[in-house]
C-alpha cells in the first residue's frame, strides 16, 4: 500500500505542479482558458502558487502526513472551485479538465489515509 500511495501521491504533485507552473508562466493556453472563464487577471498569480504550494505539500507529506492531508484537502477544493468556475462561465465540455487534476490528489488522500 505504501508504495502505491508514493506512486501516486507523486504523480498528483507533478501534475499539480505542473498545472502551477503554467499558470505562473502565463502559457497561452491556459491564459486563454481563464480569459474565457472570466477569471480575473488579480488572481492568476496567487491561483498558481496556490497549485505550487500544494504540489510541494503533497510531496513533503511523503515525510511529514500531517502536511501532505491539508495539502491534498486544499487541492481538492481548487479543483472543485475549479470545475465550478468552468460550469458558471458555461464551458461544459472543459469541466473534465480540473476533475483530472483532482483525481490523483483524491487517490493519494484516500491512499495516505487508509496507510
Amino acid at each position: 500500500m505504501r508504495i502505491a500511495y508514493d506512486v501516486v501521491t507523486v504523480l498528483a504533485a507533478l501534475l499539480a505542479g505542473f498545472s502551477g507552473t503554467v499558470l505562473l508562466m502565463r502559457a497561452d493556453w491556459i491564459v486563454k482558458a481563464l480569459t474565457d472563464y472570466r477569471v480575473p487577471p488579480a488572481w492568476w498569480t496567487p491561483l498558481g502558487l496556490a497549485k505550487a504550494a500544494g504540489a510541494v505539500g503533497l510531496l513533503a507529506g511523503l515525510f511529514v502526513p500531517v502536511v501532505g492531508v491539508p495539502a491534498a484537502v486544499g487541492l481538492l477544493v481548487y479543483f472543485t472551485g475549479a470545475a465550478i468556475t468552468v460550469a458558471r462561465a458555461k464551458w461544459y465540455s472543459h469541466i473534465p479538465f480540473p476533475l483530472v487534476y483532482a483525481a490523483p490528489v483524491a487517490a493519494a488522500l484516500v491512499l495516505g489515509l487508509a496507510s
